[in-house]
């Protein structure tokens, strides 16, 4: 099954929590995710706007995008975003993330 949004996000507070600044950059969630996770044909396949990175990119960077959804990580206050280098987990997300193993 395909990584949504949601997964994405919970990897992130994981790879944030454990980095003594608490943030996740763009480049440790490319290099950790594939060791964390099976990434299925769809996570893989292409992203139709920025073709020819994988799904799981454009998933990745939807956290920001939907940032004024509710349920979206960042509007519930778990992470924060950091432009161009990454998310930040919230002490909110600590609290998550130990009540969502």
């Amino acid at each position: 099954m395909s990584l949504v949004e949601e997964d994405m996000a919970k990897l992130a507070m994981i790879i944030a929590s454990n980095q003594a600044n608490g943030v996740a950059t763009f480049n440790a969630f490319r290099n950790r995710v594939p060791t964390m996770v099976h990434l299925d044909a769809g996570d893989l396949a292409p992203s139709t706007p920025r073709n020819p990175e994988p799904m799981w990119h454009q998933i990745f960077r939807n956290i920001k995008s939907h940032s004024t959804t509710p349920g979206n990580a960042i509007y519930d206050g778990r992470l924060e975003h950091i432009p161009r280098v990454g998310y930040r987990i919230t002490n909110h997300g600590r609290g998550w993330l130990a009540a969502n193993p």
